[in-house]
């Protein structure tokens, strides 16, 4: 198991945090990755950076995205995990070898 972590950082750069490899591709795959990502959250060292994240910065970040609209934004523990997930999707992609 390869314990290097491994940075996300969001399109606009205000958002970063770390993981591994192994904890990003865990919580990224074909279906459905809401379980994965709530239980990737709930790891201690993940969740100490993602407390950190400032709801309206956050909020900002992903209306970025276009995917959410204004009201679903307004859930920062929802927009957590869906930073989670981007960042679990975007780690993988920019580490392949």
């Amino acid at each position: 198991m390869n314990t290097e972590l491994l940075w996300y950082t969001s399109g606009s750069g205000r958002i970063e945090f770390q993981m591994t490899l192994e904890q990003a591709q865990n919580a990224t795959h074909s279906g459905p990755c809401d379980a994965g990502v709530l239980a990737l959250s709930r790891v201690p060292e993940i969740k100490l950076q993602l407390d950190a994240i400032d709801s309206k910065v956050l909020a900002t970040e992903l209306k970025e995205c276009g995917a959410w609209d204004a009201m679903e934004l307004t859930d920062h523990a929802q927009n957590i995990q869906r930073i989670l997930w981007i960042a679990c999707g975007d780690i993988p992609e920019e580490n392949r070898q």
